[in-house]
């Protein structure tokens, strides 16, 4: 199969005008993507980047950023993106541990010892190889299939994030098959690129560009604003938007009564409910479902006719359901699901015991090794396949992998912690969180507050208690099930400085995000909110007070005294509107 170099030089020499990147006020034509990726490769060679080596990308979300990624490529290297939004503690040891040769940044963060830094507009200066470099030469022809492409970090069961190697291979059998299946259209799209660029939904967004396809970049300033990210989909009619369920319905409302895009739903279950919305709204989806070592997606199904199913395995893909012997189980009995084929990545960065464990001989093809997901499923009535749990600790929330161990582990780390616990809880349907367990002389804030300089976003837990001993099973091991149901701390309307209307406002936001001593002038998000947790404010006072009231009303307010200003006029308004409906976009033909 084609490298998606190669057909990114076909684009260019077919296409030189047409548009490749749009980010912001920023628009790159085929003819500048190229002369740009272009410099900043050689000046990677330059500075003695070649085959196999591994770059780090720290960018903001800019058109810098997918420059970035392909010069990279050009340059015959690996990228490892370094999410600007992740602590430094955690930049440093992803740095260390992939062995950068080279780093791309616009500030000069993360700081690596001996590791040149090149700005995004670098280019070759003619001044040669550094002393104890090795010369890089002219850019590489032709890519091996087996040459890394890119190395992305996940959440590691031993508090150790683990670097997911994928070949260049990978990458273009990712794109033919999504092809081949009907995902992609054949004439070119316009993409919203909307995943962080070190979580691996990222690749199947952003290299459409080198097969023709415009890649909308969306920005920090508008992923976090549903109502924004609607106002920019319509304005760059944009055909293609990937996400996950849970951001699906942040975006609900705000796309309502307009043209949706297809949309591509992976990272985690789509919900029921979510389903059947799209399948009877005749909204053009897919539900996709992969893990990072076989390079984003695996299987695939559009999002109509019965519930929630995962569908059947994009062409290449090897798809086993088997017990603990590696046998075949029959039809409505539960297996792991193991996946093979031309998407596997190479394994972990610098763990071959690790890799040896989760990617092993495929008893079916000869010489050929599968990956054990971990997941299991079943094949339900009409043959469907069912996603059914895990076999291990492993959840996901808001798209993310996040092992429970690391969470842990990290919170043990912190001084005066004796032992921690992680589970999951679900103070609402569908709202999922990270609950964690301390013993130990702490408090539950100056612990959230330390986590957050040490880990993502993503694995702070929401609410953290602080018990005298953890409950202990007659083996001696914490006894997850026997750990108490997190207890939300309301705040009183006496805390909050206000009673009546604006107490149940504030009382919703202290049951939800688990504070006391609410003020004001409290912002909604710098006291942990999250999407999830916005909605759910959202749906306790519309089911409480019958109202009109949508989720742009929380993300509008700047802090508590203000939307509760707006809910108060949405009482005076009187009762709520019915869920507004959807809008399918046209099918192409052919599609």
């Amino acid at each position: 199969m084609t490298d998606l170099l190669d057909r990114l030089r076909d684009t260019v020499a077919a296409h030189p005008g047409r548009t490749a990147v749009l980010a912001g006020a920023d628009r790159l034509d085929f003819a500048e993507l190229d002369r740009r990726t272009a410099a900043l490769a050689r000046a990677l060679r330059e500075r003695g980047v070649g085959r196999g080596d591994r770059v780090g990308v720290h960018l903001a979300r800019t058109a810098d950023l997918p420059v970035a990624l392909l010069a990279v490529w050009r340059a015959g290297a690996a990228y490892v993106p370094l999410d600007p939004a992740y602590p430094a503690e955690r930049l440093a040891h992803m740095a260390a541990d992939a062995r950068l040769a080279a780093l791309i940044s616009a500030d000069g963060l993360p700081a690596a010892d001996g590791v040149p830094v090149l700005r995004p507009d670098a280019a070759a200066d003619g001044l040669g190889v550094p002393p104890g470099r090795r010369a890089g030469g002219e850019l590489p022809d032709h890519a091996h299939p087996l040459d890394p492409a890119y190395v992305i970090y996940t959440s590691g069961s031993t508090g150790r994030p683990k670097g997911v190697e994928v070949p260049r291979g990978a990458v273009a059998a990712l794109v033919t098959a999504l092809e081949a299946s009907g995902a992609y259209r054949a004439e070119p799209g316009v993409v919203g690129w909307n995943a962080s660029v070190s979580f691996d939904a990222s690749v199947q967004q952003w290299a459409r560009i080198c097969r023709g396809d415009t890649v909308l970049v969306i920005g920090e300033e508008h992923r976090a604003d549903p109502a924004r990210v609607a106002a920019l989909l319509a304005e760059h009619a944009v055909t293609d938007l990937d996400l996950t369920p849970s951001h699906w319905e942040l975006l609900r409302e705000p796309l309502a009564g307009a043209r949706v895009p297809r949309l591509f739903m992976g990272g985690e279950a789509v919900p029921e409910r979510t389903w059947r919305e799209l399948a009877d709204g005749g909204v053009d989806a897919l539900n996709l479902y992969g893990p990072t070592e076989c390079t984003v997606d695996a299987v695939t199904a559009p999002i109509s006719g019965p519930g929630p199913h995962l569908g059947e395995p994009l062409p290449g893909v090897r798809l086993h359901l088997l017990d603990e012997k590696l046998a075949p189980v029959p039809d409505g009995v539960v297996g792991e699901l193991y996946l093979a084929g031309p998407g596997l990545a190479h394994g972990y960065l610098g763990r071959p015991a690790l890799t040896a464990e989760r990617f092993v001989a495929d008893p079916v093809a000869a010489g050929e090794r599968m990956y054990r997901t971990g997941d299991q499923a079943r094949r339900g009535e009409g043959g469907r396949l069912e996603y059914v749990g895990r076999v291990d600790r492993q959840v996901k929330l808001r798209g993310y992998r996040v092992e429970l161990g690391e969470v842990e582990h990290a919170l043990a780390r912190l001084a005066g912690v004796r032992a921690a616990a992680v589970t999951v809880h679900e103070p609402a349907p569908g709202d999922r969180r990270l609950a964690g367990y301390v013993t130990g002389a702490v408090t539950a804030a100056e612990l959230t507050e330390r986590l957050r300089a040490t880990v993502p976003a993503h694995l702070v837990p929401s609410v953290i208690t602080v018990l005298d001993a953890l409950p202990l099973t007659p083996n001696g091991k914490v006894d997850l099930a026997a750990l108490p149901v997190p207890a939300p701390a309301a705040a009183s309307a006496a805390e909050s400085g206000a009673g009546g209307l604006a107490g149940q406002v504030a009382e919703v936001w202290g049951t939800v995000l688990g504070v006391t001593g609410l003020r004001p002038t409290d912002d909604f998000f710098s006291l942990g909110g999250h999407s999830i947790a916005a909605l759910r404010v959202v749906h306790l006072l519309r089911r409480r007070l019958g109202i009109e009231l949508q989720l742009r009303h929380l993300l509008d307010s700047a802090d508590l005294a203000a939307f509760t200003a707006t809910v108060e006029r949405a009482v005076a308004a009187g009762t709520a509107a019915p869920r507004p409906a959807l809008t399918a976009r046209a099918r192409a033909a052919g599609a």
